[in-house]
């Protein structure tokens, strides 16, 4: 089987931090939002992975995706972004026969996808969806069933009929696409996959819905990539390699061969990334450091913090914080207790 990855929006729930960048390169537990997805599909034996991509966002992505060298991983034009039914048809020439899945890359599962494409081969739909409960279902395409069996799928349905949200992975048959060819668009101008799949429900072809367990994450809004971070660090895996001097290391840590820590406290789990300097500092339970960064004279916890960052003499805590690339707090001489801050990528904001 193949998998596409949409990557073509603009991710404007994100923002600030997709000002600059796309969202699919936004990093979380240390690497790419699009790192962890073709690493589940790897995991669930898919090879050939298609990222779909447009012309605002192919150069980031391409940059991200050409550091995984045991992948077969192409790109493909998405020249309008008429929705998620058009992303998909757009990988038709590159899908050609194959059966396929499409994966949401900013979706997270903690049992990964493998048993979602095993069921699809030995069941051999048309389709099978993977399903989730959710406590507000009229955000999400929504399913009704009969069995194992979606009789309809509803997308963002006002008076939804269950609680089971689509949860962002598909497997397909190349039929699909001679549905997509013919969609209307829906009343938002997109051509949505649902409508593609309730097609096929409708023309009596075999759709499987099957329920996600463990935990399931959507990062499309900044509280969820901190939330994401924090479900991932939970696996962690304690290892230090780098230089701790007068320092207290308690918890999972990981500590590259190349980071410093100097008189300083961590509590994992807590993920340095290479070259990074903590010095006269507190780092706190499920935060992530990109590579480059210096944080000194300073307290952070619960927190992704990009490469290259600068936090710098803040005699407050900072929590809850995503900091982009390259950006830079530094304290000045009176501020309050805490702060919460979303930071784009090259900020500096100073705190006096």
């Amino acid at each position: 089987m193949k998998a596409i990855i949409p990557a073509a929006g603009l991710g404007t729930r994100m923002r600030p931090l997709t000002f600059t960048r796309p969202k699919p390169v936004l990093r979380v537990a240390g690497e790419p939002i699009i790192h962890h997805a073709i690493q589940t599909l790897r995991d669930a034996g898919i090879e050939s992975v298609g990222v779909v991509v447009s012309d605002i966002t192919r150069d980031e992505i391409a940059h991200v995706t050409e550091q995984i060298s045991d992948m077969d991983i192409s790109l493909i034009n998405q020249h309008q972004q008429l929705g998620l039914g058009h992303a998909v048809l757009t990988a038709r020439e590159w899908v050609g026969e194959d059966n396929f899945c499409v994966y949401l890359g900013d979706n997270l599962f903690e049992g990964g996808v493998a048993p979602y494409v095993q069921r699809f081969q030995e069941l051999q739909p048309e389709a099978l969806i993977a399903l989730v409960e959710v406590a507000d279902p009229t955000a999400f395409g929504v399913a009704e069933m009969e069995g194992e069996r979606i009789v309809r799928l509803v997308e963002k349905p006002k008076n939804p009929l269950s609680n089971l949200a689509v949860a962002g992975f598909y497997c397909f048959t190349p039929r699909l696409f001679d549905v997509l060819e013919h969609l209307q668009p829906s009343a938002r101008g997109e051509y949505e996959i649902t409508d593609a799949i309730q097609a096929l429900i409708e023309a009596e072809q075999p759709v499987i819905g099957q329920q996600v367990e463990g935990w399931w994450k959507d990062t499309g809004r900044p509280e969820d990539l901190l939330d994401a971070n924090r479900l991932l660090l939970e696996h962690l895996e304690t290892s230090i390699e780098g230089e701790v001097e007068s320092s207290r290391i308690t918890g999972r840590v990981q500590i590259p061969a190349s980071s410093r820590v100097v008189r300083s406290k961590i509590v994992g789990p807590v993920l340095l990334g290479e070259n990074v300097v903590i010095e006269d500092a507190y780092i706190g339970p499920f935060t992530s450091v990109g590579s480059g960064t210096e944080i000194r004279g300073a307290e952070v916890e619960h927190s992704v913090i990009d490469a290259e960052a600068k936090i710098l003499n803040l005699p407050t805590r900072l929590q809850d914080c995503l900091i982009g690339l390259r950006a830079q707090v530094r304290g000045g001489r009176t501020v309050p207790r805490t702060h919460k801050l979303t930071i784009s990528d090259a900020s500096v904001v100073e705190l006096a």
